[in-house]
């Protein structure tokens, strides 16, 4: 069997979605996988270096690769209410004018830039953006992944949704992360390892717990309660298949066409 190099993020959303894959729970003819566990924007990186055949990505860097990598219908963290989250420190007032995010090339970056587009930017490692907004390293910073769920335990407080924004601007949901694949394996395998993708987090769904360990072994949080809301908020209809409405909010953000739109 083909073995292909698999490159996901340590989220409790992409190991949800690929634990069935990863620990073989079901049937896989399409191919042996090397997993590598890396922060988002290392994700981002690796795909623009073309590096790994199969790797998650912020929706923000596809039109950058989409000569060499094809979007999957599958797999993709995209829906409503699952925005990033502008926080600034609590005694803070007056303008912000310096903000951190977890890199140039996610798609919390780009929301940023499209609605606060004078801001000042700097990048650092998703985990460590609130504890550095604590300490004044910048006016504020954008929250993601498990983040969101915890800052309000921290001296921070809301600035705003940028997911919010992007919906009432847009009335689509929000596409945050996709999965991608390298063109030149062909697109048969493109879309078994779809199907395949599909079925995994099918499983998941049914299975929830079977997961748990393996989630629990990668999370920055281990407090079930917030796996639980990042798992709840992250993985959705859309993981499965992004259909009509998934690909017109795909399409919004990066100008991508779905396959079957040319």
């Amino acid at each position: 069997m083909r073995r292909l190099s698999l490159y996901i993020s340590p989220c409790p959303n992409d190991t949800f979605a690929f634990d069935a894959i990863i620990n073989g729970r079901i049937k896989n003819t399409v191919a042996e996988f090397s997993t590598e566990y890396h922060d988002i924007e290392e994700l981002n990186c690796a795909v623009l270096a073309g590096v790994p055949d199969i790797c998650k990505i912020s929706y923000s860097v596809y039109p950058k690769i989409a000569d060499r990598y094809a979007l999957l219908d599958s797999g993709s963290a995209l829906g409503r209410g699952n925005g990033q989250l502008l926080v600034r420190r609590k005694s803070e007032s007056g303008a912000i004018k310096s903000v951190i995010t977890p890199g140039v090339n996610t798609t919390a970056h780009a929301l940023l830039l499209r609605y606060f587009p004078d801001v000042q930017t700097s990048s650092m490692l998703f985990s460590d953006i609130a504890e550095a907004v604590e300490r004044g390293d910048a006016d504020a910073g954008v929250l993601i992944h498990e983040g969101r769920f915890v800052y309000e335990r921290r001296d921070l407080e809301l600035v705003a949704d940028l997911g919010q924004l992007w919906e009432r601007e847009t009335s689509l949901p929000l596409p945050l992360g996709a999965i991608v694949i390298k063109r030149e394996l062909g697109e048969e395998l493109q879309h078994d390892f779809e199907r395949l993708l599909s079925d995994s987090v099918r499983f998941a769904f049914d299975n929830p717990q079977l997961s748990r360990n393996f989630v629990k072994e990668h999370a920055q949080e281990l407090e079930d309660e917030v796996i639980d809301k990042h798992i709840s908020l992250f993985v959705n209809k859309f993981t499965i298949s992004l259909g009509d409405e998934g690909w017109a909010a795909v399409t919004r953000l990066t100008g991508i066409q779905s396959p079957q739109k040319g």
